[in-house]
């Protein structure tokens, strides 16, 4: 009897162990189903799958430039070039220019935030460079530039041959492709970077500088606002503007080609620039 019984503890043992087990396998295929399944799910939602859901574009732009991005003392509103091409976005991604939030950027933080999640892209007057395609994606032209001089009215200063001089002391912004481009053109220049080329402005104005650089399409807006100023005629440089993306997406990107190829078919492209920066110059 006592073999017996034995026999049937061992049996009801093994039928445990063996439900046990099956049951471990069972939750772990389900556990691991889980995972690929919410994998999927974090792959599927794209940038603009977010800012479909969550109703509103948030796009880095400038405050501090006339003409492409400047804050508007009186209504507190930012306004300009890239603003329009911006609020056309939304329009075209949500179908109301008004779902959109503009959060303030310069030449050093535009990418970390756009990296980082803070805004869904960059529009603001940035150029297309190998360098920066390592960290993002640009979308095609939509704004070409080309860098120049601001100076005093009265200034010496006519062309690049005249800043690179030493002595001469040459004003620009943080991070931007013109501190770059101004060493490599006027080595013997002393250039100075500011936070912004509204602070770089305001030292050219206080004397602390000979020149101000940046794109030519910037300088006659800085120009516009002090006619004690004027831009030098020569360019020394191509400035290509694209739209930045994060690194891989695609599907955001391609809409934004599609709206620029749309918006230059149709002329509301050439509305924009003549409401900004003048006649469009014939190509």
């Amino acid at each position: 009897m006592f073999k017996t019984v034995w026999k049937k503890m061992i049996g009801l043992g093994l039928v445990a162990m063996l439900s046990a087990t099956a049951l471990v396998g069972c939750s772990s295929e389900t556990t691991t189903e889980n995972k690929t399944d919410n994998k999927k799910e974090q792959a599927a939602e794209t940038t603009l799958d977010k800012i479909k859901e969550r109703g509103k574009l948030v796009v880095g732009v400038k405050y501090d430039l006339n003409l492409f991005g400047l804050k508007n003392p009186q209504t507190g509103e930012v306004e300009g070039f890239d603003i329009d091409i911006a609020k056309g976005l939304a329009k075209k991604i949500l179908g109301d220019e008004n779902k959109i939030e503009l959060k303030e950027v310069t030449s050093k933080t535009r990418i970390p935030m756009l990296n980082n999640g803070e805004i869904d892209a960059i529009i603001a007057t940035m150029t297309i460079t190998e360098e920066r395609k390592k960290e993002v994606d640009f979308s095609d032209v939509y704004f070409m530039a080309g860098q120049s001089l601001l100076v005093k009215k009265d200034s010496n200063i006519n062309g690049i041959a005249d800043v690179n001089k030493k002595g001469v002391t040459v004003l620009t912004a943080k991070g931007s492709t013109s501190a770059q481009n101004i060493r490599a053109k006027a080595p013997e220049a002393t250039v100075l970077e500011f936070e912004n080329y509204a602070e770089a402005f305001t030292a050219l104005k206080a004397g602390q500088g000979d020149a101000l650089t940046t794109d030519n399409a910037l300088l006659f807006g800085m120009a516009k606002q002090d006619p004690n100023f004027r831009v030098v005629d020569e360019t020394f440089s191509e400035e290509p503007y694209g739209i930045a993306v994060r690194k891989g997406d695609k599907e955001l990107l391609d809409v934004i080609n599609e709206y620029l190829k749309e918006i230059k078919a149709n002329g509301e492209y050439d509305k924009i620039y003549e409401k900004w920066i003048g006649e469009k110059p014939k190509q």
